[in-house]
């Protein structure tokens, strides 16, 4: 079974205008066939009066495949009666029976585990050390130093004036 959060069973009919709980029931269907249930195909929920047959085929299953920690009958007045909040219950046991099926053994039940929180990372910060450039262009220190395309001044000569 896909662990998901029962608060979010609870309250995304409200947003979605039931499209979620059909959604959740259909997955969870899925999920429970998958582990040898034999719920019928879920088009039967739109037909009066055959849609309560198919709740209590799905709250059958619910309650075989979570050793009845709820009861078949339980999970079937859940649905009928409280609607997004019954199923977000049954969405809590599925999350708190998830198996573990290890090779040619029964299934074990597996408490839930504590969630440890991480501690934040902080960000390493590296300064990059700029050297000055080099010029390699001139390699006698003595020489003067002119900029390209300038000539050295020279003596006026009487006709410039």
């Amino acid at each position: 079974m896909k662990q998901r959060s029962p608060i979010a069973v609870a309250l995304l009919p409200f947003v979605t205008f039931g499209i979620y709980s059909i959604y959740w029931m259909v997955k969870t269907k899925i999920e429970m066939n998958e582990k040898g249930q034999t719920i019928p195909t879920a088009w039967l929920i739109i037909i009066p009066f055959v849609n309560i047959w198919w709740y209590w085929k799905y709250s059958e299953a619910v309650g075989n495949v979570t050793n009845e920690k709820i009861s078949g009958v339980l999970a079937f007045v859940l649905l009928l009666l409280l609607g997004s909040i019954g199923q977000a219950i049954i969405q809590d046991s599925f999350n708190k029976n998830i198996v573990v099926v290890a090779s040619g053994s029964a299934p074990a039940y597996v408490p839930e585990q504590p969630v440890m929180p991480i501690a934040p990372i902080e960000p390493t910060v590296t300064a990059e050390v700029v050297q000055p450039a080099v010029s390699t262009e001139f390699t006698n220190p003595t020489e003067p130093i002119t900029p390209t395309g300038f000539t050295e001044p020279t003596e006026p000569t009487n006709n410039q004036y």
